[in-house]
């Protein structure tokens, strides 16, 4: 029997083991069986990809830079989903609050999600602070920080930081374009009652990632698996809707310029607070 490859994702809502439920079956049917390991936190994670645990990681933006921080860059992203390429995050306030531009915000207060979340916390901080507004100097900023150690990936931080902003407790929340979409078209948020006062710079969000030493063969035939998954296929269009993609695409690296600032920014990885 092959060896299956051992694939690690973090277990930020019961639909994940639905999700990779899926994914297993049909890297079954294709004759490249994978098993999955869950975790609990991106630590956890990235611990058993450098210790040799697992194979693959589907790793968090921040997970990733960890991921290369930690090995000295011995790491390579291989694979992700269209929609981990070019997100915003966005900070949204009530539309008759008068404010015009960023800087309106000095002396307020902002809510951002948990403090580990790069598209509601650690982004739109960071973008603060390059436009002049030092965050617990500057701007006073609410912080949310639910299920810290999920990355963001479970949404209940930043749509609490909204919810913070809808009953006047704060002037501004910070969240990733996205949920701006999905919450003003199920009508979470009226879009007539609030607006986009900011947009940060482009990023990408998650991918999947191998240490340098994974074998080419066995890369090359995952991720030829892995991109034979179509949506047109109703049981792959359960799955990248729950997912939240309609098609895989190769690894970059390239859209994590304003994540790795921010880090850098805040001192993250070495403790800093926010």
């Amino acid at each position: 029997m092959t060896k299956p490859v051992i694939v690690g994702t973090v277990l930020y809502d019961p639909k994940v083991a639905v999700i990779w439920g899926i994914i297993s079956d049909f890297f079954n049917e294709n004759g490249f069986p994978i098993d999955m390991v869950f975790y609990s936190n991106y630590d956890l994670m990235v611990d058993a990809l450098l210790k040799r645990n697992i194979d693959i990681a589907w790793n968090s933006p921040l997970s990733w830079l960890d991921s290369q921080m930690r090995s000295g860059g011995r790491c390579r992203a291989i694979a992700m989903r269209d929609t981990d390429r070019d997100r915003e995050s966005y900070l949204v306030v009530k539309a008759d609050s008068g404010f015009k531009k960023v800087s309106d915000l000095r002396g307020k207060s902002v809510a951002v999600g948990a403090s580990d979340s790069p598209q509601a916390t650690l982004i739109p901080l960071s973008y603060l602070q390059n436009h002049g507004l030092i965050p617990g100097k500057d701007v006073h900023v609410k912080r949310f920080d639910i299920l810290v150690g999920k990355h963001g990936d479970h949404t209940g931080g930043e749509l609490e930081a909204f919810y913070s902003l809808s009953r006047g407790e704060v002037v501004a929340c910070a969240m990733i374009d996205l949920n701006w979409q999905r919450w003003t078209q199920d009508g979470t948020i009226n879009p007539n009652e609030y607006k986009i006062l900011a947009t940060t710079d482009k990023f990408d969000h998650c991918v999947f990632t191998v240490r340098q030493d994974f074998p080419a063969d066995l890369e090359k035939r995952w991720l030829e698996v892995l991109f034979s998954m179509s949506y047109d296929n109703p049981k792959h269009r359960e799955m990248m809707d729950m997912e939240g993609l309609k098609q895989w695409l190769p690894g970059r690296t390239s859209g994590f310029g304003p994540l790795g600032d921010a880090v850098k920014t805040f001192h993250f990885f070495k403790g800093g607070e926010i």
